[in-house]
């Protein structure tokens, strides 16, 4: 279930009840009059089975509910009512299979901000891929693969492009490329230090590593991206969010630029070469199968949001 909380002119409450109190996948109605203050007008929440919630925002958007007011969705964790359970077994359709599309719209813009916090977290991992790499350590290479933050704008790429949201795949677009230049950049100066001060020769490379597999791209570089990109949106369209964690640890994205950058100081350049591939084969991959699934759920797509403005916050 999801908690729905409206502020609306007073104009429109009474249109605004009754559209809940008609729709079979709501419960839990309240309406308190003049509540609101900035903007002006009545307060009214109910519950909503998350299967319903597309519709139900849709038509409070026909209303005009977003622009003179507001619509604000919560997750609810635990719900003991008999309301709530008719409510859901009336909506039509699975929780689990729902598209919450505006949503998903707010967290993809929220995850696609240039910002010091995505900086750190992008640097920080393709540090941790570069100490994986000398290190020809595959655990620390994993780590790095869970630290990365790039789905984020990767799937608001995708969802940018099925919606047409052409401002959020710039800014998404924009993330990705200054962020994997400038965490590259920082990577690259780590590594050149560690080797001034003796950590590490310039024959870490040579040989044979574990680890190897980061600038080996091939047919199944592109395979393991698609799969993963397939899985990370189903992930984030649903309410199987816990599978977010199996995408990250399944492409080597931040690991290949962790590994082109310590290449570049070595002066390795065809595994250089060779990372620069495996990581633009995986973004592309990824970018891609997210965006075959966004289409062929795109089915349940009721919201027009075109012209809405990102969130900044």
């Amino acid at each position: 279930m999801l908690h729905l909380r409206v502020i609306c002119p007073q104009a429109i409450t009474d249109d605004v009840v009754g559209l809940l109190s008609e729709h079979p996948g709501a419960a839990h109605l309240i309406r308190v009059h003049g509540a609101a203050v900035v903007p002006a007008g009545d307060l009214v929440e109910a519950d909503i089975a998350r299967e319903a919630a597309d519709e139900v925002i849709s038509a409070l958007c026909e209303l005009g509910v977003d622009h003179s007011g507001g619509i604000t969705l919560e997750q609810i964790d635990t719900v003991l009512s008999d309301a709530a359970v008719r409510a859901e077994a009336d909506a039509p359709g699975d929780a689990a299979d729902a598209v919450v599309w505006e949503e998903l719209l707010a967290r993809t813009g929220e995850e696609s901000r240039l910002n010091v916090t995505f900086f750190a977290f992008l640097a920080i991992a393709c540090l941790l891929a570069a100490v994986g790499v000398i290190t020809d350590s595959p655990v620390t290479i994993v780590g790095a693969m869970v630290v990365g933050p790039e789905f984020g704008p990767l799937a608001a790429i995708a969802v940018g492009l099925v919606r047409r949201r052409w401002d959020l795949v710039r800014r998404a677009a924009g993330v990705l490329v200054v962020g994997f230049p400038v965490a590259m950049l920082i990577t690259a100066l780590g590594t050149a230090a560690g080797n001034a001060a003796g950590l590490f020769d310039a024959n870490a490379l040579l040989g044979d590593h574990q680890v190897d597999f980061v600038y080996d791209v091939g047919p199944w570089s592109l395979i393991v991206a698609l799969l993963a990109g397939a899985a990370g949106m189903l992930s984030m369209t649903s309410a199987k969010s816990a599978a977010l964690v199996g995408v990250f640890i399944s492409v080597t994205t931040v690991p290949a630029a962790g590994y082109a950058s310590v290449a570049a100081i070595l002066g390795d350049w065809g595994r250089f070469v060779g990372s620069v591939g495996q990581l633009a084969v995986n973004l592309v991959g990824l970018v891609l199968a997210a965006t075959l699934v966004l289409i062929l759920r795109r089915e349940t797509w009721t919201t027009r949001d075109v012209g809405r403005p990102l969130s900044t916050g």
